[in-house]
């Protein structure tokens, strides 16, 4: 009875890696992942030819590349999600730690490619992201913090998690990088609720959020000149967001076709932050819509087996992951129409970028492995135990 309700699957310790982790997985979500790259290889066919021959380079340099990182992320997630849940607490402390350390050294050693933000580190063949790596370590670190805090006797995990917050958000807008500052925050925040936060707190978590925007605007250039930017009334058709909207006006509901789009010639970032513009401009909202489904169905599924786990670290880690993974999209896509102000932010699996993609295979992996399904033991058993 308690496998049909929770729907665990008799597994022997004794049966080969493989099969059980066949058996166990989300096939679902793993789909979607593929699915997500295998449209990003697409889109990137279009969208990086332009910006090779602007930096001379042979057409699809950008396009290998990416398959390239796309292969050793997919291979990062495959292992990664034959792991179980305490062999990812701990990799994911080490990797917390060593994207942590490396982003203290940002302000010394980082550089920011003319972008104005003090993000990657160059590394002459390429250019490493610390923050990218940094957010799924977070969120499993975060959620041992709150789940230690549950048991009897526990440390204040949960204040210890709001601390370490606190910390990271502070590195970030000192890059700055408000948007993923605000993507931890979130983060976070979704796994506080899930663990039974009072709501008053998490209302006046908001208002300290309002205020560090207000100090933010008022003492960063760089925050300010996105947001007067997003506010404007009038919008500078010569800009990326100028371009990315008519791109998507025009795009229409099938697409001007493929290879006949025009954004990719005009958007420096049209492999990368603007990605979706061009999926709106050659393949139309038909494809939009696919994308937001394969992200709908990783974030519902991975929610749904979450909801039959008992274990409240499993829990708590995979919700954050899951809330990460797809408030990202939504963001990116979001800042493409404008319903958001500019933040420089890659979809996960699609757009260009080594640092963003491997990082979305550790994260991906890490949720695949904590959504597999597992004996949960009997209900009178997780009772006896509470009791002690």
């Amino acid at each position: 009875m308690t496998e049909m309700v929770y729907g665990s699957v008799p597994v022997s310790s004794g049966d080969p890696v493989l099969p059980r982790w066949w058996r166990t997985v989300d096939r679902w979500t793993l789909s979607c992942v593929l699915a997500l790259f295998g449209i990003g290889l697409l889109l990137g066919l279009a969208a990086s030819p332009p910006l090779a021959e602007r930096n001379g380079l042979a057409p699809f340099h950008y396009v290998q590349r990416q398959a390239f990182f796309g292969a050793v992320a997919i291979a990062v997630m495959f292992v990664t999600s034959m792991l179980s849940p305490t062999l990812v607490r701990r990799l994911a402390v080490l990797g917390f730690l060593a994207a942590f350390i490396a982003m203290l050294g940002l302000p010394f050693f980082g550089t920011d490619f003319g972008k104005g933000a003090v993000r990657w580190y160059s590394l002459g063949f390429g250019s490493f992201q610390p923050s990218e790596f940094l957010k799924p370590g977070f969120v499993v670190v975060a959620a041992w913090f709150m789940a230690a805090s549950q048991q009897l006797g526990g440390p204040p995990g949960k204040s210890y998690s709001f601390g370490l917050t606190l910390i990271i958000v502070m590195l970030l807008a000192m890059q700055p990088d408000f948007g993923q500052a605000a993507l931890i925050l979130f983060g976070w925040g979704v796994m506080y609720f899930v663990a039974g936060a009072p709501l008053l707190l998490l209302i006046a978590i908001a208002a300290m959020v309002v205020f560090g925007g207000t100090l933010a605007y008022s003492n960063s250039e760089h925050f300010a000149r996105r947001i007067d930017g997003f506010l404007s009334p009038e919008l500078d058709p010569r800009t990326q967001l100028g371009y990315a909207t008519n791109a998507i006006r025009e795009g229409g509901f099938f697409g001007v076709g493929v290879g006949e789009g025009q954004v990719k010639w005009s958007l420096p970032d049209a492999h990368t932050d603007f990605i979706i513009a061009v999926a709106a401009e050659e393949y139309g909202l038909i494809c939009v819509l696919a994308i937001i489904l394969l992200y709908m169905a990783i974030v519902l599924r991975s929610l749904m087996r979450l909801m039959k786990e008992r274990d409240p670290f499993i829990r708590l880690a995979g919700c954050g992951l899951a809330a990460m993974v797809g408030v990202q999209a939504m963001i990116n896509m979001g800042v493409a129409v404008r319903l958001l102000p500019a933040k420089g932010m890659t979809l996960p699996f699609v757009s260009y970028g080594g640092s963003s993609v491997i990082a979305s295979g550790i994260a991906v992996g890490m949720l695949l492995a904590l959504t597999r399904t597992r004996p949960q033991g009997e209900i009178g058993d997780i009772l006896l135990r509470g009791g002690r």
